[in-house]
């Protein structure tokens, strides 16, 4: 078991090297050596998860030391138990299926060579960060998925506004993984190691625990896009779409909250820092999902949407609901993995990305169509998709947290925050949903394109994403097995509750009855200008977070940097010519005196000579 998952990162990892190096010349292009890897690390995941079904409890952890030095020591392996296993999978599923995707999607792109390496190292990392045994190899792959977005959100790298974004992005996550770099510091150097299983046994000062959780959270909040290290995810939307389909479900904003489900028991002990995640979690899942309610771009809808749904996952970790949160996490991987494939498939047909040139395509893709409207009934949180168990799972936590206290959470204050919001964002999600889903499939058609469904190489995947997204809350029917899966008996299963769910059902009916009704006076309209033509501006520069930011950070820093400039042009510079042309000048005249013309030296004998002589007769 070890071997495979060693196997699992290093698999991609070979590919992405031999990708680099030799894509161009490699047999068949570099989309069956990158497809085919992908596709033995998701066979191989299959007995690890197998093995955590069958027996929950057990952890199978072969680490090798690196090095000891002060005490503390640095160990290279891999650890793989129910969690592990089942994200690992997870990652694997949505990589294969984003590689295959991508055969259709990039066909002619110049650079499809290098794109492809870059995913299946984007894979190896997101894997790393999985199965490593270590912080400290965790925090390689962590760092190593920050160039991979980088480069793959910039992959359009000839457009001004693609630059832009993958440079936002790597400054921004960089901003939160700062914290979390001395985050890791702090917990493995007061552990005495940095292998997990030891910070989690180690008897940890309460001060060490406070500190190092919410350092930790910082490159939480950068890496799963939380508010304020939100705003970088939008722009990624820059990067080519099977892209943003891989960011968004299985690696990079997944990592965040994978790591507070990975070291959950340390942050548990800290009530402080589950209060810090549980307001950051109520801000952004509102926030986001208000701004999505105005977005153009579907793309940016579906971006915002991925804010909002992180911001449950991270809720429902605040209040203790260790399951619902992974839980939420592995549905969302499913639905929204098929809902930016399917937003691929119509910009595709279409060739542009902004609804107000769509309308009326539903006729036209017939396999688009069903598929993206199960993904958005899963997104929506209705009842029987995916999305409902988990999410209404996450809602039952925090109303148990909220009345009773239950589990490991964050106080009961804000564990009433989380629920109130959460159920406050059930309204605003459905409201988006359904205007995306009806300006985008109904109503006049906008385009002047020929709608022809996309090829099978685009399509297949839709199908088989469409199966999770429907079928995958079952899995939570029974509130203590998904839990026992993933090893967490020792905490309370929380299952959908009679009474949240259907207050929040309820909401996100009334959600849709609302947006359909406004659609409906005006179908070639934004129901959302009818509905808050004061707000919508607002909403639509989601709340001018990034205009506070470029007013506060950007501008002051270009300023500097001209002055910086300045300075050194006018001073430093200034200085170094300046000694430079002295020197030329001092030159210069000394050159008159040497330059080879005979009669000039004699007659400068000779008055040096009378000035000796008239010097000594005055001096007598």
């Amino acid at each position: 078991m070890s071997t495979q998952a060693w196997l699992l990162p290093a698999l991609p990892f070979a590919v992405a090297i031999l990708g680099l190096l030799f894509g161009r010349r490699l047999p068949g292009g570099p989309a069956p050596l990158a497809v085919t890897a992908t596709l033995l690390s998701t066979v191989l995941a299959v007995p690890l998860v197998v093995g955590a079904v069958r027996a929950p409890t057990r952890v199978t952890e072969t680490t090798h030391q690196l090095l000891s030095a002060g005490g503390v020591t640095v160990t290279a392996g891999t650890r793989v138990d129910g969690l592990s296993a089942t994200v690992a999978l997870m990652v694997c599923i949505v990589a294969l299926l984003v590689q295959f995707y991508s055969i259709g999607y990039m066909k002619g792109d110049p650079r499809y060579s290098s794109y492809a390496a870059i995913v299946s190292l984007f894979t190896a990392a997101m894997l790393l960060v999985v199965l490593a045994a270590d912080l400290l190899m965790l925090l390689i792959g962590w760092e190593v998925m920050g160039i991979c977005s980088y480069l793959l959100i910039g992959h359009y790298w000839e457009h001004e506004y693609a630059r832009s974004a993958a440079v936002k992005a790597f400054l921004t996550t960089r901003t939160g993984d700062v914290g979390f770099l001395f985050g890791i510091f702090t917990l493995g150097i007061g552990a005495g190691s940095f292998r997990i299983s030891d910070v989690l046994a180690a008897d940890l000062a309460h001060g060490t625990v406070v500190v190092g959780t919410l350092l930790l959270l910082c490159g939480v909040v950068g890496k799963s896009a939380q508010f304020p290290l939100h705003t970088w995810l939008p722009d990624a939307m820059a990067g080519p779409t099977p892209i943003s389909a891989l960011i968004h479900a299985a690696t990079m904003v997944a990592a965040g909250i994978y790591l507070v489900a990975r070291l959950f028991p340390v942050f548990t002990r800290s009530v402080v820092t589950l209060d810090v995640l549980a307001v950051i979690a109520a801000i952004t899942m509102l926030g986001a999902a208000l701004a999505a309610l105005a977005q153009d771009d579907i793309k940016r809808v579906l971006a915002y949407s991925t804010v909002s749904q992180l911001a449950y996952m991270a809720g429902g970790l605040s209040v203790g609901g260790y399951g619902p949160g992974i839980f939420h996490l592995l549905t969302h991987a499913g639905f929204k993995a098929l809902l930016f494939l399917a937003a691929g498939a119509v910009i595709h047909t279409v060739g542009t990305n902004l609804m107000s040139e769509m309308g009326g395509l539903r006729r036209g893709l017939p396999i688009t169509f069903p598929t993206m409207t199960i993904g958005l009934a899963a997104l929506a949180g209705l009842p029987p998709f995916s999305g409902f168990f988990s999410k209404e799972s996450i809602l039952g936590a925090a109303h148990e947290a909220a009345t009773h206290g239950e589990g490991a959470a964050a106080s009961s204050t804000f564990a009433w925050l989380v629920l109130v919001v959460g159920m406050a964002t059930v309204f605003v999600t459905a409201a988006y949903v359904t205007r995306l889903w009806l300006r985008t499939f109904f109503g006049p058609s906008r385009s002047a394109a020929a709608v022809v469904e996309a090829p099978f190489t685009m399509t297949l995947p839709l199908v088989l994403l469409a199966v999770p997204s429907a079928l995958l809350g079952f899995v939570g029917v029974d509130a203590n097995w998904l839990p026992r899966w993933i090893g967490v008996e020792p905490l309370r299963a929380f299952a959908p509750e009679v009474g949240t769910s259907v207050v929040s059902v309820g909401l996100a009916l009334l959600g849709i009855l609302t947006m359909a009704v406004v659609w409906r006076r005006d179908p070639t309209g934004d129901p959302i200008a009818r509905l808050a033509p004061a707000a919508r501006r607002a909403l639509d520069r989601a709340f001018y977070v990034d205009d506070a930011y470029d007013a506060t950070v950007v501008r002051p820093t270009f300023a500097a940097s001209r002055d910086v400039i300045g300075a050194d042009v006018h001073a430093v510079d200034a200085v170094v010519n300046g000694s430079g042309v002295s020197a030329q000048v001092a030159g210069g005249v000394l050159r008159l005196a040497q330059n080879g013309n005979i009669q000039a030296y004699v007659t400068g004998m000779f008055v040096g000579l009378v000035a000796i002589v008239v010097s000594v007769a005055v001096l007598a």
